[in-house]
């Protein structure tokens, strides 16, 4: 995979929040975070999650990208907290593309591809 302006900002951003797993929890936000545990962790992405979609049914363009960011994020602090980088799910996203959503999900099992939750096509 390319390594493009995208890609660096995100490598970076991992390696600041892998930094901070073991910071002071009253100086990090990231280390309160795992502080708390892995369902603060898991519950502050499902907050986001939430208002992303919020975000996006409103359709403010603004409002979007800034829960988006929030969002991934908060995605990153996850995957750090199982030793996952963001490279994996980038390497696993161009796997996927070209492939139909339908028969990724059904080739895992599914049976009626995203309509009912599996994945979305690339193409």
């Amino acid at each position: 995979m390319s390594s493009d302006v995208n890609d660096s900002v995100l490598d970076r951003l991992f390696q600041v929040v892998l930094s901070r797993k073991q910071a002071d929890p009253q100086t990090s936000y990231v280390a309160r975070l795992y502080a708390r545990g892995e369902d603060a962790v898991l519950k502050k992405v499902g907050e986001e999650a939430t208002e992303f979609v919020l975000a996006a049914k409103g359709a403010q363009r603004q409002q979007i990208v800034y829960e988006a960011a929030d969002l991934w994020f908060h995605c990153l602090v996850a995957l750090a907290a199982h030793d996952i980088s963001p490279r994996e799910v980038l390497t696993e996203l161009v796997r996927r593309e070209g492939l139909s959503g339908l028969d990724e999900y059904a080739a895992r099992g599914g049976e009626s591809g995203p309509a009912a939750g599996g994945p979305a096509p690339l193409k």
